[in-house]
C-alpha cells in the first residue's frame, strides 16, 4: 500500500512515469525484511532480457522512417480521395488514415500528434469547430491500438504471455469495426450541423486505383507483417526488424525520397522515443515482480471470483477498473501493470486472453483521449489550441461510439476470434 500511495502520490506532482515507477518499487524492497535491494536491481536488469521486446524499438524506427520515406504522404493523399467527398469530408479522412496509419506508425499518441499537425488546421479552416477536429483526431487515433503492429498489444503479449501473432490478427476486425463506427459518428454530427464535404467530386475507379497503387507499399505492409508471422517467417521481434529494412527500401529504391539526412532524423527522433518507452518498461519489471510476491494476481482472482463467476460481468468489471485506470494513467504504464493482474483473472472463468486483450487495448487507449490525464487529448488540445473543455464536449459522442462497440465486441467473442481462429 505505502509503494502504490508512493506512485501516486510522485505521479500527481508530475515525476516522469519512469521516476515514479523506480523510486516507488525501489522503496518496497529497502523497506522489506526479507527481500535484498539488489533483487529489485537484478528485476529490472531482467526485464530487459527478452527477445520479443525487441519488436517496440524495430516498429518505433521503422515507423519514423515511413513518414520520412513519402509513404505517410501517399496514404493521406488515398485517404483524402476516399472520403472527402462524404459529409464531415476531412474528419472521415483523419479516421481512414488512421486505419490506414495503424500498420505504420503503432501508436495512437504518435498518430494523433502527426494528424493534427497536417489536418488539424485545415480542419478548422473548413468550418468544423476546434473542438469537432480535435476529438475526431483523438478518438480515431484509437484505432492504432487494434490495426498491426500495435506496440500495446506487442506489450501486452509480452507481459501476458500471450501470442503477438494471434493479437496481431485479432485486432484487424476490431479495427475495421472501430473505423465504420467512428465514420457514421462523424456522418450524423455533420449532416446535423450542416458540415460540408471537403469536396464534392466523387472519386472515379480510375482515380482510386491509381491512388491505391502509389500508396501499395504502404497499405501491403500490415499484410505481409500478418502473413509472415502466421507462416511462422518472422517472430514479431524478426517483424519489426523487416519492417526497419522494408522502410528504407521503399523510401529510397521505390519512391526515392529518403535521403541520408532523412534517416539520420529519424533515427534521432526514435532515441527519445524507444528510450522513454524502455525505461518505463524495465522499471515495470520490478514492479511486475512485487505484484507476483505479493499474490496479488492470486488475491484479486479470488476476489472476483468471490463476487461472481460470470465471464461477462468479469470482462465488464475489469474493462471498467481499466477505462477508470487508463482515465489517471499513460496507457503504457496501464498495459505493463495491469496485464500480469488482469489476465489470470480473466483466464480464471474461461476468457480467452486474446479476446481481453484487444478489449483492453481499446478501453485503455480511449482513456488517453479523456480528462485529467488523457496524454493524447492533451497532445492535440495543444497543436490545435483547443480548450479542454469545449474538446471533451465535443468528444462525448464519439466517446459513446466507443464504448457501445466495445459492449458489442464483449458479449460477442467470435467477432474478435473469428480470424484467429481461421488462421491458427
Amino acid at each position: 500500500m505505502l509503494t502504490l500511495c508512493l506512485f501516486l502520490g510522485l505521479l500527481l506532482v508530475g515525476m516522469p512515469l519512469a521516476f515514479c515507477l523506480l523510486i516507488a518499487g525501489l522503496s518496497y524492497f529497502a523497506l522489506a525484511e526479507y527481500i535484498p535491494i539488489v533483487v529489485g536491481v537484478q528485476r529490472i536488469a531482467s526485464a530487459s532480457q527478452s527477445f520479443p521486446l525487441l519488436a517496440v524499438p524495430f516498429f518505433i524506427v521503422a515507423g519514423q522512417i515511413m513518414n520520412k520515406s513519402g509513404i505517410t504522404k501517399r496514404l493521406i493523399d488515398f485517404s483524402n480521395l476516399l472520403v472527402a467527398w462524404i459529409s464531415g469530408g476531412l474528419a472521415h479522412v483523419t479516421i481512414v488514415l488512421s486505419a490506414l496509419m495503424g500498420g505504420v506508425s503503432g501508436s495512437a499518441i504518435a498518430d494523433a500528434a502527426m494528424q493534427s499537425r497536417i489536418l488539424g488546421t485545415a480542419m478548422t479552416e473548413s468550418g468544423f469547430s476546434k473542438g469537432f477536429s480535435g476529438a475526431a483526431i483523438a478518438v480515431s487515433a484509437l484505432i492504432t491500438a487494434t490495426i498491426p503492429p500495435s506496440i500495446g498489444l506487442i506489450l501486452y503479449g509480452f507481459v501476458g504471455n500471450v501470442s503477438i501473432g494471434q493479437l496481431f490478427v485479432a485486432g484487424i476486425i476490431p479495427g475495421i469495426l472501430l473505423t465504420l463506427v467512428l465514420m457514421l459518428t462523424v456522418y450524423f454530427l455533420a449532416k446535423k450541423r450542416g458540415y460540408k464535404p471537403a469536396t464534392t467530386e466523387k472519386p472515379t475507379f480510375k482515380k482510386i486505383m491509381s491512388a491505391m497503387n502509389a500508396s501499395k507499399w504502404a497499405l501491403l505492409f500490415p499484410v505481409i507483417l500478418v502473413v509472415t508471422i502466421r507462416f511462422g517467417i518472422f517472430t514479431p521481434s524478426e517483424a519489426g526488424a523487416f519492417a526497419v529494412v522494408y522502410a528504407l527500401v521503399v523510401g529510397w529504391l521505390v519512391y526515392g525520397e529518403l535521403t541520408l539526412a532523412n534517416v539520420y532524423k529519424a533515427f534521432s527522433d526514435s532515441v527519445t522515443d524507444i528510450g522513454m518507452i524502455m525505461l518505463i518498461i524495465l522499471c515495470s519489471g520490478m514492479i511486475g515482480y512485487i505484484f507476483a510476491y505479493e499474490q496479488l494476481p492470486v488475491s484479486l482472482a479470488q476476489g472476483v471470483a468471490d463476487i461472481t463467476q460470470q465471464p461477462l460481468l468479469v470482462m465488464l468489471i475489469s474493462l471498467s477498473l481499466l477505462l477508470f485506470v487508463g482515465m489517471v494513467m499513460e496507457g503504457t504504464v496501464t498495459v505493463l501493470l495491469l496485464t500480469p493482474i488482469l489476465v489470470p483473472v480473466v483466464q480464471s472463468v474461461g476468457i480467452d486472453p486474446v479476446h481481453f486483450g484487444i478489449l483492453m487495448m481499446i478501453i485503455v487507449t480511449l482513456g488517453g483521449t479523456t480528462p485529467p490525464v488523457g496524454v493524447a487529448m492533451y497532445t492535440v488540445c495543444g497543436i490545435l489550441k483547443c480548450p479542454t473543455d469545449e474538446y471533451v464536449k465535443e468528444a462525448m459522442p464519439f466517446f459513446a461510439a466507443v464504448i457501445g462497440l466495445v459492449l458489442l465486441l464483449a458479449l460477442f467473442p467470435q467477432i474478435v476470434l473469428l480470424l484467429p481462429n481461421l488462421l491458427f
